[in-house]
């Protein structure tokens, strides 16, 4: 029986997930097929369909994982109310995770991710209230532009020289 906790489909859904991130690392989304998933992965295309609908669907589920398992890197914080400014729990994550987050970034996934631990009342103390929505954006763009580059560059350096980095432009705010 297919069960959702069943060891095989999990079996089956890692090989689909990790033959569609190398895939992605060589190809573009829309040059990729279910032909190719299940050729690379030994797998019968209705062992895919069984569980996504068709290839964004298996994109989608790979950005919610990394989003989810992003969230829970922060999740006593945001229990208490609390925000660290912490980014080396971040980078750290960026660093063992890497073929994820290049995933990530280059289906634009990026580009559609809220800011939701976002510090509004600290950045409202230092800003004094003004254009807090133009500060989240400034905050988010750069933040991203500097992982990408870490990633692009291999992650050389190590994810305590990113995080004293991102200290140094935001001066601990």
């Amino acid at each position: 029986m297919n069960t959702p906790n069943n060891k095989r489909r999990k079996e089956s859904i890692e090989k689909i997930e990790k033959v569609f991130l190398d895939l992605l690392q060589i190809k573009e989304l829309d040059k990729i097929s279910v032909s190719d998933i299940c050729k690379k992965a030994g797998l019968n295309r209705t062992t895919f369909y069984a569980n996504y609908t068709d290839i964004y669907a298996l994109a989608d589920s790979i950005r919610d994982k990394l989003e989810q398992n992003m969230m829970e890197l922060y999740k006593e914080e945001r229990t208490v109310g609390f925000n660290s400014n912490n980014y080396l729990k971040l980078f750290q994550h960026i660093k063992e995770n890497q073929i994820f987050y290049r995933t990530y970034f280059k289906l634009g996934y990026d580009n559609q991710y809220k800011i939701i631990t976002y510090d509004r009342q600290q950045a409202e103390e230092h800003f004094q209230g003004k254009f807090i929505e133009y500060h989240m954006e400034f905050f988010k763009s750069g933040i991203n532009q500097i992982i990408k580059m870490w990633l692009n560059n291999g992650c050389q350096e190590s994810p305590e020289d990113m995080f004293e980095i991102i200290k140094s432009e935001y001066r601990g705010r």
